[in-house]
């Protein structure tokens, strides 16, 4: 009996001291979501510590929808914050902007979050960076969004390789779009530094239309994360299950929430 309530003990424990992240392209997340679909995603965030967001809009209203999201957030009762990047510095490609949002209850933002400089020439929507705090342990989320497949990613996300040596005092955790599958050669020298991705041979993106069932098309989003990190749990929410149609789904966005339990060590 005292070894069933340990246990019992050890698992609650383990659940509490865990921080659960979720990484989300929401497509263009601006003034043309309507307060319902603002509503329907912060339902389906609502039970995460931190929420990364890309394709925040640069003009148009992308500043204004996250702090609706934020505010629809708070309603949920618990007590929300949130930063967003200014737009990236792309002049070839789509100016965009990023977004975190974090329960101030579990985790404190240090500091102030920063669009990466070093590699911004290199890196049309270079990656937005944010310091938390959890049980006195610190972790930075990078947050991005690569060029899309047909214009090659992997010449953008050749660069991460070196933001670990660009940040030696930090705990980096590589989160967002790629556009790219965690299998291609480019995340190699991450893995050889102890970077492992979440997911192996998850799709992320969503089909225009569902085919014998199969709604989703590529392996675009996923979570990088090295031994400091110690991997609890992972997954995707399929939100478009909750539609009738893909194409209403597509109205949130065509790419599905990611998500990470994890604990710092």
């Amino acid at each position: 009996m005292k070894k069933f309530i340990y246990c019992i003990f050890l698992f609650t424990s383990t659940l509490f001291s865990q921080v659960k992240l979720l990484s989300w392209n929401i497509e263009n997340l601006g003034q043309s979501k309507s307060n319902g679909e603002i509503s329907f995603i912060a339902n389906t965030v609502k039970d995460y510590d931190i929420v990364a967001i890309q394709e925040v809009v640069a003009g148009d209203g992308g500043a204004q929808a996250v702090a609706k999201l934020a505010d629809e957030l708070n309603r949920k009762g618990a007590k929300w914050d949130y930063t967003i990047s200014d737009p990236t510095s792309s002049s070839a490609y789509k100016t965009e902007r990023y977004a975190f949002l974090w329960k101030t209850n579990r985790v404190k933002k240090i500091g102030k979050a920063w669009l990466e400089v070093n590699y911004h020439l290199e890196i049309d929507r270079e990656p937005y960076l944010c310091t938390f705090q959890y049980e006195n342990k610190q972790f930075t989320v990078v947050n991005f969004h690569a060029i899309t497949k047909k214009m090659q990613p992997e010449t953008e996300i050749k660069y991460f390789k070196f933001l670990p040596s660009a940040y030696p005092s930090l705990n980096l955790i590589f989160v967002g779009d790629f556009n790219c599958p965690q299998s291609h050669t480019v995340f190699n020298p991450l893995k050889k530094m102890g970077y492992q991705p979440i997911f192996m041979n998850q799709k992320t993106s969503l089909k225009k239309e569902c085919v014998t069932g199969d709604c989703l098309a590529s392996e675009f989003d996923n979570i990088f994360y090295d031994t400091k990190i110690t991997k609890l749990n992972s997954g995707v929410l399929p939100f478009y299950k909750d539609f009738n149609s893909l194409k209403e789904a597509r109205m949130i966005s065509d790419h599905i929430p990611i998500w990470f339990a994890f604990s710092v060590n």
